[in-house]
């Protein structure tokens, strides 16, 4: 059984409807669903907040990589395009962690080399997983250590399910 932590973030076109979207394409590996956000762009790009979620998913015939084309495949049916860097987005999907895989693959990066300074992604990773830990450390402290203009920037908003 591999378990899988996604961040799912949307800041273009019906960013509700894309994120639950792609929840349903998730279907039943689908474990817990965290609360929804709203979050000021990460990157210096000039665009409009995201709506931001974490879920937690298992699947027993899945391995680090299927679940990366898993996320690709949500990415493409919502039509995303990667035209700039951190830039606006209808669909984001990032593999933050998948059960204790550490990879430096370019096209693999485990667990994901930036979660831990991103609040959009360790704020509703509690919501499904209040006990979790990245790079050894528990989420609770990695989030403590963010600037509180970056925890506070992450908003609860009506969730998408």
């Amino acid at each position: 059984m591999s378990r899988v932590v996604l961040s799912l973030g949307s800041n273009l076109g019906d960013s509700r409807a894309l994120l639950g979207a792609a929840v349903d394409g998730l279907g039943d590996t689908v474990v817990a669903v965290s609360h929804t956000y709203a979050t000021p762009p990460w990157g210096g790009v000039e665009q409009d907040d995201f709506l931001n979620l974490v879920v937690l998913a298992e699947d027993a015939d899945a391995d680090a990589r299927e679940w990366l084309l898993r996320a690709q495949r949500l990415e493409q049916v919502a039509e995303r395009t990667r035209v700039v860097r951190w830039g606006p987005r209808t669909l984001d999907v990032d593999l933050v962690a998948c059960d204790d895989v550490v990879s430096d693959d370019p096209e693999l990066t485990l667990p994901h080399p930036r979660a831990h300074l991103r609040a959009f992604v360790l704020r509703p990773w509690l919501d499904v997983q209040p006990d979790a830990v990245l790079h050894g450390v528990p989420v609770t402290e990695h989030l403590a250590a963010l600037s509180p203009a970056e925890r506070d920037g992450v908003r609860r908003v009506e969730d998408v399910r």
